[in-house]
C-alpha cells in the first residue's frame, strides 16, 4: 500500500513511517523544510516538499504521488500556538482532503482528540456527541475539530483516530517536555478533572492498524482514565517535579473532562496498547 503521510517529521510522523516500512508499504511524507525532507529520505521514504497551505503544490504532490491512503497527522501544538493548531484543523484539513479527492484517494486517517465529548460522569465512548454547546473558549477547539472530522468524512473510506493525551519523548508530558517545566515551576494543581492518555509509540501503532480498520471514530487511549489527583503527582514524580498543590474539593469539576473509553478500539478493532495506563508509562521516566 501507498501511504501519503502529511506530518511525516512529528511526533508522531517520525514514529509511523519506519512502522509502515516495516510493514512493507511505500511511503511519501509531507514536509516544509529539507531537514525534513532529509529525515523523511533517511527513514526510508520519500519526501514531498510541500506547504499544506499552498493548494495547487498540494495538489500536485498528491496527485503526483497517486497514493491509496492519505494519513492527516499534522498538528502546530510545538510553540503551544492554539490559533495556528486550529487553523491546521480547519483549513489544513480542508486542503488535504481536497487534494486527496483531486486525486481519486480512497482512503483518509486523521489524528483528532478525545477530550471533546459533551459532559457526563463516566468516560465516553464514539457514541457521545462532541460539545458543541460549549462556552468559550472551549468551544473553538470543539469546533475546529468537528470541521476536520467533518470534511474527513468526504472521502469513502475514513478513520478518525480520537487520541488521548500523548506522553513520551517529544511530547508535552515527558522530562524535558512542556508540562514537565510547568509542573517543576508549580503551575500544575491536581484536580479531581478525568483525563485519559496514551503513549506516543500506542498512538504510532494504532495509526498504522488503522489501514484496516472500517470506516469510523476510535479513541485511541490507554485503560485508565483518571483525576488529576491521581495521575499529576505520579507525573510530577518522574520528571523530577515537587508534588503539585492540590484542589480542595470536586465542586470546580468540569463535566466534559470525562476521559474517554478505549472498548471499541480494544474489543472491536483488537487494538492492545502496549502501555496499558500512565502509571506505567510515567514509572518508565525514572527507569
Amino acid at each position: 500500500m501507498h501511504v501519503f503521510i502529511a506530518g511525516g517529521t512529528g511526533v508522531l510522523g517520525r514514529r509511523i513511517i519506519p512502522r509502515l516500512i516495516a510493514g512493507g508499504h511505500r511511503v511519501t511524507a509531507l514536509t516544509r523544510t529539507t531537514d525534513g525532507g532529509a529525515s523523511v529520505l533517511a527513514a526510508g521514504a520519500v519526501p514531498a516538499l510541500v506547504d499544506v497551505y499552498d493548494v495547487d503544490a498540494l495538489t500536485r504532490a498528491v496527485r503526483l504521488a497517486a497514493p491509496d491512503v492519505v494519513m492527516h497527522q499534522l498538528t502546530a501544538l510545538s510553540g503551544r500556538d492554539f490559533a495556528a493548531n486550529a487553523r491546521i484543523r480547519t483549513v489544513g484539513t480542508r486542503n488535504l482532503v481536497d487534494a486527496a479527492l483531486n486525486a481519486g484517494v480512497g482512503r483518509v486517517i486523521a489524528q483528532s482528540i478525545a477530550w471533546n465529548y459533551e459532559p457526563g460522569d463516566k468516560p465516553a465512548d464514539e457514541s457521545v456527541p462532541l460539545d458543541l454547546n460549549a462556552s468559550e473558549p472551549r468551544r473553538r477547539g470543539v469546533e475546529s475539530v468537528n470541521i476536520l472530522e467533518t470534511v474527513t468524512r468526504e472521502i469513502p473510506e475514513w478513520v478518525v483516530l480520537r487520541y488521548g493525551l500523548l506522553y513520551g519523548t517529544g511530547t508535552w508530558y515527558a522530562p524535558g517536555g512542556l508540562m514537565a517545566g510547568e509542573a517543576k515551576a508549580g503551575r500544575l494543581v491536581a484536580d479531581h478533572d478525568v483525563s485519559s492518555f496514551v503513549h506516543v509509540g500506542d498512538a504510532a501503532e494504532a495509526a498504522v492498524r488503522a489501514l484496516d480498520w472500517p470506516s469510523g471514530t476510535v479513541n485511541v487511549c490507554d485503560d485508565e482514565p483518571a483525576p488529576g489527583t491521581e495521575w499529576l503527582p505520579a507525573f510530577c514524580h518522574a520528571v523530577g517535579a515537587p508534588p503539585p498543590e492540590r484542589a480542595a474539593a470536586e465542586l470546580g469539576r468540569q463535566g466534559w473532562a470525562r476521559g474517554a473509553d478505549n472498548g471499541h478500539a480494544r474489543g472491536d478493532l483488537h487494538w492492545t496498547p502496549e502501555t496499558p495506563s500512565w502509571r506505567v508509562g510515567f514509572a518508565a521516566f525514572t527507569g
